[in-house]
């Protein structure tokens, strides 16, 4: 299967480490972003679903990014997630990731209000856009109604698409459902559809998605790697993908990150989310290393 080799690719939908209490381990997070960088992926969301990013505020926000680019990652490796229902509250988020100059945005519908048409969203949508100005680019709408409770249908994409050419240019898909994956391929080829369930992805990538942002490429980036570029089905992931979504699936990440770099002090979470306990991990550590052990054979 020939595939385009500018497509969207790898983006870790990076886990953001804490200290006890809440504060973001700036250290443990640069050190995270260089080896997933390192292990696959082309590139880093940050303030991410993963990364608990509707709970990090201005000031983490700002600390994360100047963190990433001191230690020299390059903004062109960066996409910056947007979660607010607030328009005030999002397009101050956008804009440290705008003046960084990272490469796009990852743009989730307004969350707290519930029963939201289309018209209403796109209205959101289009003052976002127009108060950003010149500075809007590279964005990726947010499909991820599990968590959001707003959906974000094909038709409403369509009216952004053409609205903001050049500004709107994917969907990242997190629905869990193949239909709507197909549906926005279907009507928006053009763009970069990307896919958030790791257990679809080979089979998207064959019909025409570009890629992925997701959370398994914390963890095992080289296994979701051939998957992206070569449309290739993985047993491998989709069991360990079933295994991370029997727990809480961010503290779950962060277990195994902390496992990955032999560091415990990765799995704290910032409240109201709790870490896995102490047998939860070791549980779930044990069925990683019989999954991945599997592979290696």
């Amino acid at each position: 299967m020939a595939l385009d080799p500018n497509r969207f690719g790898l983006s870790c939908a990076m886990t953001t480490p804490m200290h006890p209490g809440g504060a973001v381990d700036l250290p443990r997070l640069v050190r995270h972003a260089k080896h997933v960088l390192a292990e696959g992926c082309d590139s880093l969301t940050l303030y991410g679903t993963t990364g608990e990013g509707a709970g990090l505020g201005l000031s983490a926000r700002d600390q994360m990014m100047g963190a990433l680019l001191g230690a020299g990652v390059e903004p062109s490796r960066i996409y910056a997630g947007i979660a607010a229902s607030s328009l005030e509250d999002a397009l101050a988020q956008a804009r440290i990731a705008v003046n960084a100059g990272v490469k796009g945005l990852l743009l989730a519908p307004p969350f707290y209000f519930k029963g939201i048409g289309d018209e209403a969203l796109y209205a959101w949508f289009s003052q976002f856009f127009e108060a950003l100005g010149t500075s809007a680019r590279s964005t990726i709408l947010y499909h991820i109604p599990s968590v959001t409770a707003v959906s974000i249908s094909v038709a409403l994409v369509d009216r952004l698409k053409k609205a903001f050419p050049g500004v709107v240019t994917g969907v990242k898909d997190s629905s869990g459902d193949y239909a709507s994956t197909e549906a926005f391929l279907k009507a928006h080829g053009e763009l970069a559809i990307l896919v958030g369930d790791e257990r679809q992805l080979a089979r998207a990538v064959r019909a025409g998605a570009q890629g992925s942002i997701c959370g398994v490429s914390n963890i095992v980036p080289h296994l979701v790697r051939p998957l992206v570029y070569e449309g290739t089905d993985s047993p491998v992931i989709n069991a360990l993908v079933d295994e991370i979504c029997s727990y809480p699936v961010m503290a779950a990440v962060k277990a195994l990150v902390g496992h990955v770099h032999g560091d415990a002090g990765y799995g704290a979470m910032a409240p109201p989310l709790a870490a896995l306990d102490e047998a939860q991990r070791k549980r779930l550590i044990a069925a990683f290393d019989t999954i991945t052990r599997a592979k290696a054979a």
